[in-house]
Parts: structure tokens; C-alpha cells; sequence
């Protein structure tokens, strides 16, 4: 379950304020500076994101012995570092924005710089990674022949995402997604003389072309071209061009979609989603991420102690952990369409059988079907947020289908637990629980409490 992050940090400073006059020595704005905010930047954003979320992660890179490398470590609490000396100043950007408009930026240290080293104590957690993100942004690390050597070795069996940046080197072969944006695959292209063969297929998509020969050329499982508020365009061997369309959201500042979906991309296939699926969700997270303020709106840290976070409830992820220490995955599914003490009775009984409790919960289409176009009463969204908020529930996994057959395919737990009317010979889903030797089990019914009865009762009183 550990997630590995390995590449180049840097330190990122936003200078905001307002511009309301041009300066008399030049015909330049004045920005009257009204905040400072500092954080972690490249490979450490990446962490940064991940830890946030909750998930296991350590970040592999290395530091200059300066006060903007002191200052990146007090920003990178709450994760778990394995780091080495650059040999050199800490790179350090810093934006400037007049309201939501960017200004200018300083770079200072970003300079080309050698291939820095790196120790036995990195490339063992490195080979520990159940996933493996690798940020480059330039500076060197991807480039440590050690570090390739060993990443092209495990790239046969460790996911590995990754993010590339125009100065580095290529990825390694093998790896099982890169996920340049349209301008950094273009360039990736032309550096190589190469260009789209004109009867590719999606030929007519920029992203699908360059996708392609980047494909051939790296070696590497997919492609994952990136390109804004567009989408992405995801190439794989054997397969055509396939577009991953992004939601519409009302997002200023870009900066960080590319880190956000690439940390999702890791967690997403550290699940064991397949590839069209995490980028699908990764394309996601990343628009979620801007819409809910990118970099802007993320907590800044100054060394103090990692505050508690919210519980992982990734479903796949709690799944494999659970499997992982020895303990027991119990499941569940349902509409839950008005939550009543049978519900909360059930559901209690249901997480003592085990080690984790995971509800299958049936999407707003698939409760229209079986209930009726007057159903669900409560959202899918709504639902799995009521039941999250039960301290016996550990996680929810929305299904579209008629009945939860494809996600316990997914999910395989150990029990499937069902009320007491069900008998576990008469389950539907009783014999393919068996296929991985899981078990069906019954927990108490109780008959004066139902949904249909709630609802009955609530359309008297109005």
C-alpha cells in the first residue's frame, strides 16, 4: 500500500495584492503585496496532495543546504521524507498576481543542474512502493542511472505514473502510464523529427497523434496527454486514441491540475483500476481540484504536527488493505434511500463480522429502476454521506447496475451480509461470492422498519 513519490522539488512563493496605478519609472503596475504564501512545489506538491488525502506517502528527492531548503522540509509536514544533498541552491519560484491576474514570475536557482546522487537508503524505498510516481521537473533526480536502472526493473510490476518534464530525460520503458500536456508532447515530437503517421487513428486530434509516437517511442504501457479544460486523450498499445473529457468547471488558476492527476492516477491503479477508469477519475479529481481553488486554496504549513484527517474511504484501496494485514472485508449493498434504526441496526451487526464494513450502494438510475421513477428520495451523493457519517461504515461504493454483481466482482470481500428475510441459499449473488471462497451470512431483520414505510407515512403528513 505504499506509495512512493520520487523526483525534484522546489520551493513555490505567491506574492498576491492589488494593482491600481502604473509605476512612475516605468509604464508598469504597482502591486500593493497584501499576502505571502509558501509551499512546497514540484515533486513535494505531488506528496503534499497525497498526504492531505490521507494516504501513505513518502517522498524520495533532494535538498539544498539552504534556508529555502530548511524552509520546503517545514512545508512538507506530514510527510514522510527519505532525502539526499543536491549539491546545490533550492529552486525557488515566485508568482506575482494583481487579483486573480498573474503578473510576473522569478525564478531563482532553476539553472541547469548535474545529475545529482543518490543513496542506498532512497532506492530501498523506492523498491518498496506498491505504486511509484515519478515528478520530474528537470532538475536531475530522473536522470540518476541507478535510480533508472532500478525503476526500469520494477516497472513490469509496480505501477508507475509518470510526469515529465521537457528538460529531463525520457521515460524508462515500460512504466505503466506518462502523462505529458499537449504543449510538452508536441515538443517531445519535433525534438525527434518525428510526426504523426496521417492514417493514425483520431489523427485529427493533436493529442491523439503526438499520443501515439510518444507511445512508440517511450516504451511505455499508455499515454496520457493532458489538455486543460479539454481533457485528456489516453494512448495504449494495441488500442485506439481514446478521449477522456473533463467536467466543465469555472477554474482561474491552472497551476497544480497536472500534479493532482497524477497523484490520482497512482492511487487510482494502486486500487486496481484499469487504465480507462483511473484516467477517467484522475481527469476528474484534477477539475474537482481546480474547481475547489487549486494551490490557492491548500492549507499552508509551517512544521507544525500533521493535523488529523479525514478516514480513507476509497473502497478498491480499503479493500486491499484490510486483505493485506490479515483481516476480514465485510460488504454490504442496498438503495439506503431513507436511513431508519433497521438500517442503523443492520449495518452495526454487519461491521462486527469483520474488519472493515463496505456498502454497495445502488446510484440514483439503478433505484429509479427498481423502485420506481418517484426514487430514490435522498441522491446518491446524499446517501453515501449519511452513511459515511455511520461510525460502522467504512466505505461506499456507488454501483450503476441492477444488482451488485460487478462490483463484489471487484471488491470480492470475504462476507456478504444481507438482512434476515433474505435466506444465504436464496441470495442471487450467494454462488459467486462462494467462487473466491467468501461467505454469505444473514444479520437480524426488522420488519416494522422499512423505507416504503417511511415514505408511505411522509406522504400523509404532507
Amino acid at each position: 500500500m505504499r506509495i512512493v513519490v520520487v523526483g525534484d522539488v522546489m520551493l513555490d512563493v505567491d506574492l498576491s495584492g492589488e494593482a491600481t496605478r502604473l509605476s512612475p519609472d516605468a509604464p508598469v503596475p504597482v502591486v500593493d503585496v497584501s499576502g505571502i504564501k509558501r509551499r512546497a512545489g514540484g515533486a513535494g506538491l505531488v506528496a503534499r496532495l497525497l498526504a492531505g488525502d490521507n494516504w501513505p506517502v513518502t517522498l524520495v528527492t533532494v535538498l539544498g543546504d539552504d534556508d529555502a531548503g530548511r524552509q520546503l522540509e517545514a512545508h512538507l509536514a506530514g510527510v514522510r521524507l527519505v532525502t539526499g544533498p543536491s549539491g546545490h541552491p533550492t529552486p525557488v519560484k515566485t508568482r506575482v498576481r494583481a487579483g486573480s491576474h498573474p503578473v510576473v514570475r522569478f525564478d531563482q536557482g532553476c539553472e541547469k543542474a548535474p545529475v545529482p546522487g543518490i543513496s542506498t537508503a532512497m532506492l530501498r524505498e523506492v523498491e518498496k512502493a506498491g505504486v511509484i510516481i515519478v515528478a520530474d521537473y528537470g532538475r536531475g533526480l530522473a536522470a540518476n542511472p541507478q535510480l533508472r536502472e532500478l525503476l526500469a526493473r520494477l516497472a513490469g510490476h509496480v505501477p508507475i505514473v509518470w510526469d515529465p518534464h521537457p528538460a529531463g530525460p525520457d521515460p524508462v520503458p515500460g512504466v505503466a502510464v506518462v502523462t505529458p500536456n499537449l504543449a510538452e508532447a508536441q515538443k517531445a515530437v519535433q525534438s525527434r523529427g518525428r510526426k504523426p503517421a496521417a492514417g493514425r487513428p483520431a489523427a485529427g486530434d493533436p493529442a491523439a497523434g503526438v499520443g501515439g509516437v510518444l507511445l512508440e517511442e517511450w516504451g511505455s504501457q499508455a499515454v496520457l496527454v493532458t489538455k486543460g479544460e479539454q481533457g485528456a486523450v489516453l494512448c495504449r498499445r494495441g488500442q485506439s486514441p481514446q478521449a477522456v473529457p473533463a467536467p466543465r468547471v469555472e477554474a482561474g488558476d491552472p497551476c497544480g491540475a497536472g500534479d493532482r492527476l497524477a497523484a490520482s492516477l497512482a492511487v487510482h491503479l494502486l486500487a486496481g483500476r484499469d487504465m480507462v477508469e483511473a484516467a477517467e477519475l484522475a481527469v476528474h479529481d484534477a477539475a474537482d481540484f481546480l474547481a475547489n481553488g487549486g494551490v490557492s486554496a491548500l492549507p499552508e504549513t509551517h512544521g507544525e504536527p500533521a493535523q488529523p484527517r479525514p478516514r480513507v474511504n476509497d473502497p478498491l484501496l480499503l479493500a486491499r488493505a484490510v486483505r493485506e494485514s490479515g483481516g476480514k472485508v465485510v460488504a454490504t449493498g442496498g438503495c439506503f434511500d431513507l436511513l431508519h434504526a433497521g438500517h442503523v441496526r443492520s449495518l452495526a451487526a454487519a461491521r462486527e463480522l469483520g474488519d472493515c464494513l463496505i456498502v454497495c450502494l445502488n446510484s440514483d438510475d439503478s433505484v429509479r429502476r427498481l423502485k420506481g421513477p418517484e426514487r430514490p428520495i435522498i441522491g446518491q451523493h446524499d446517501r453515501a454521506e449519511l452513511l459515511l457519517a455511520m461510525e460502522c461504515v467504512d466505505a461506499v461504493m456507488v454501483f450503476d447496475e441492477d444488482t451488485p454483481e460487478a462490483a463484489l466482482e471487484r471488491l470480492r470481500p470475504d462476507i456478504w451480509v444481507k438482512g434476515g428475510d433474505y435466506k444465504g441459499a436464496s441470495l442471487p449473488e450467494a454462488s459467486l461470492v462462494e467462487s473466491w471462497g467468501g461467505q454469505c451470512l444473514t444479520v437480524p431483520y426488522h420488519p416494522a422498519r422499512s423505507t416504503t414505510g417511511l415514505a408511505d407515512a411522509l406522504a400523509k403528513v404532507s
